[in-house]
């Protein structure tokens, strides 16, 4: 039988499901707060949590990830009173099994409860492989998805799309899937759509024959033929021109294509990988991308997070592309100073991954000779971003000056003596950061989400500083 946990701070609708539950023979805890949820998800099993969205502490999606990483990995059934589309939406994308609300009846519960266990106990996500990892690295919570979805789309061969910002590691993801894929020992191949001419696009990707217009001398095979048995990776798919989306689509559906000016088919047995930063089920709805295809090439979704979302992965990152970095520029390996890390922490990378790499290569360049790296050899605009956003400046609603408080633990610093330069300013930035983050949760009562609305700060940075600081939510 499973364990089952009610966390809800409504004892009516948690007596009803603690004995629906018990009468199924399950055992069953309750719990009225996320702290006290959390608390017992540390030290007991637990297979599936009954969630209220409204608890005193806090938001129960806000705390999905949390309950979701959990020892025993428990599934979630959001359930609230309130009929909210939004919210059922965002709790299915942040891993609860289900959403029903408070009104359903005995039987929905029942019914939802019995699905949710049943595919438990069979597995209900297929065996992951073991994923080669050569070039991604990370292991936050917000990745996890990710390396989940690596490892689905690898052990198959459906389509896959694959989203998110600019620089966020689009084509690594795609590269991981095809080298851990039947398909590894074959040939990956990439067409970047955005610069892909609209009068060029067809020969690009079937080919031409010699003579099929002026200026081809010679027979040429495109890229879905030389995709044949392999990967082909679209990046910037929404930029694929709508002219050749229709011919493509029967291509992927067919796995047959016609050169340009040829009178023969040729077949090639591919895999498409596509990528976009672009919201193609809008650019659906406008008609500036075909339906038909959208939903063609999106049989598994996997959405990339921004690296201000998955901050804790900023030093592991860091490490990689720092060894290759100096591999390329043939000079000694450096290691990071705290400050360093804590710099590159505070820093929220719009550019993402690839303003990271080209951030270290700068740094490198300013530290030729040095072994260890510290925030001063950082290009200057990042480094004054980083003190602005640890210090809250990044965002908007509560400030927290510097008090006198502030002032008098750094000038009590100074009475024994000056101490070193770094040592000081580590111990009076760690002071006002921990008197900021205690005003910021007084005045947003405890709420992570309200805090990370005064901050500015993302949910991970916020507890990255909360861990930091041994601060209690």
């Amino acid at each position: 039988m499973a364990r089952i946990l009610v966390l809800d701070d409504d004892p009516d609708i948690s007596t009803i499901i603690s004995q629906l539950a018990e009468d199924a023979g399950h055992t069953v805890h309750t719990a009225g707060t996320i702290a006290e949820g959390l608390a017992l998800l540390a030290g007991t099993a637990v297979d599936l949590v009954f969630l209220d969205v409204r608890l005193p502490d806090g938001s129960g999606i806000d705390a999905l990830p949390d309950i979701r990483k959990a020892a025993s990995r428990p599934d979630v059934i959001i359930i609230t009173g309130l009929g909210d589309p939004d919210g059922a939406e965002l709790a299915i994308q942040n891993g609860a099994w289900d959403y029903i609300e408070k009104t359903s009846t005995l039987k929905q519960i029942m019914f939802s409860m019995d699905r949710a266990l049943r595919f438990r106990e069979k597995g209900r996500k297929p065996a992951l492989i073991a994923i080669k990892r050569d070039n991604f690295v990370g292991e936050s919570q917000a990745i996890q998805p990710v390396l989940e979805n690596i490892s689905i789309a690898a052990s198959g061969d459906a389509g896959v799309l694959i989203t998110g910002e600019t620089g966020t590691g689009k084509e690594v993801i795609a590269r991981t899937i095809h080298d851990n894929s039947a398909r590894a020992g074959k040939s990956f191949v990439v067409l970047d759509c955005a610069s892909l001419p609209e009068s060029l696009a067809e020969g690009e990707l079937f080919g031409h024959v010699k003579g099929s217009f002026t200026g081809a001398n010679a027979t040429r095979t495109g890229l879905v033929g030389q995709a044949d048995g392999g990967t082909l990776f679209l990046d910037e798919v929404g930029e694929l021109p709508l002219s050749i989306q229709a011919s493509f689509l029967r291509v992927l559906q067919e796995k047959r294509y016609r050169p340009v000016g040829s009178t023969k088919e040729y077949s090639s047995d591919f895999r498409l990988i596509a990528a976009t930063n672009r919201d193609l089920e809008q650019m659906c709805a406008e008609g500036l991308f075909r339906s038909d295809l959208y939903y063609r090439i999106k049989s598994c979704a996997i959405q990339m997070p921004p690296l201000r979302n998955r901050l804790e992965d900023v030093p592991v990152i860091s490490r990689f592309h720092l060894g290759r970095l100096c591999d390329k520029y043939d000079v000694q390996a450096k290691e990071m100073s705290e400050d360093f890390v804590r710099a590159m922490t505070n820093y929220d990378w719009p550019g993402n991954i690839r303003e990271l790499v080209q951030t270290l290569e700068r740094t490198i360049m300013r530290a030729m000779d040095e072994d260890v790296l510290y925030p001063e050899h950082l290009p200057v605009d990042i480094r004054a971003k980083a003190v602005r956003r640890s210090l809250g400046g990044a965002g908007e609603g509560v400030a927290a000056p510097v008090s006198a408080a502030s002032g008098d633990f750094c000038n009590d610093l100074l009475a024994g003596g000056v101490p070193e330069f770094k040592e000081y300013r580590k111990q009076c930035l760690g002071h006002v950061e921990r008197r900021y983050l205690e005003r910021l949760l007084a005045e947003a009562r405890g709420s992570i989400k309200e805090a990370c609305r005064l901050s500015g700060l993302s949910r991970t940075r916020l507890y990255v500083l909360l861990k930091e600081h041994n601060i209690s939510k």
